[in-house]
């Protein structure tokens, strides 16, 4: 067996620029570093380089992506303000992607850093299970349990409608914090 050649520096970057730009889902830092034959911590180094050069990379729980600029789709987008606790995570998200919206993010505010905001970026319930998933393996806390459960959501939808309902199911399970 031949072992793969390490693809070097600026030749790497622009390689998974590309991957990422190419791929419709988001890719593991594994996955890259496999591509790449380099370590995963390599990886990261270089989509913090790519990012500082304003590549528009986001981190989510399924992997990195690059933000598409779509062209031609109008694309609507909500933040909403929400309150619950870590056992209704699951319950919140499956009923924003129900609808066919998309969660991007969540905020919170900090008292020492001011406004923390993370990608989230799913869309349907396998989504939804994978983060959730992968909340139970790292065991690592959500910014809202920072907050007693209050975050924001930046959510998008193609039409304000499904931003609509599913901010109405929000509000009757009790999840929407009232204006």
């Amino acid at each position: 067996m031949m072992e793969q050649k390490k693809i070097l520096g600026d030749e790497r970057r622009r390689f998974i620029l590309q991957l990422l730009k190419d791929s419709s889902h988001p890719i593991t830092g594994s996955e890259l570093a496999e591509k790449t034959n380099v370590s995963r911590q390599v990886i990261v180094g270089d989509i913090t380089l790519l990012k500082a050069r304003g590549e528009p990379i986001i981190a989510t729980s399924q992997g990195y992506m690059f933000l598409q600029q779509r062209t031609g789709n109008v694309v609507y987008e909500r933040t909403i303000a929400c309150r619950h606790n870590l056992a209704e995570t699951e319950k919140e998200l499956n009923i924003i992607v129900d609808y066919g919206v998309t969660v991007k993010d969540v905020k919170i505010e900090h008292a020492i850093y001011g406004d923390l905001t993370a990608s989230i970026m799913v869309s349907n319930r396998q989504e939804v299970k994978q983060f959730i998933e992968k909340l139970k393996t790292t065991k690592a806390p959500l910014l809202s349990e920072l907050t007693g459960g209050i975050h924001l959501h930046t959510l998008t939808a193609a039409t304000e409608s499904a931003l609509d309902k599913a901010e109405a199911a929000l509000y009757k399970e009790g999840i929407l914090l009232e204006s």
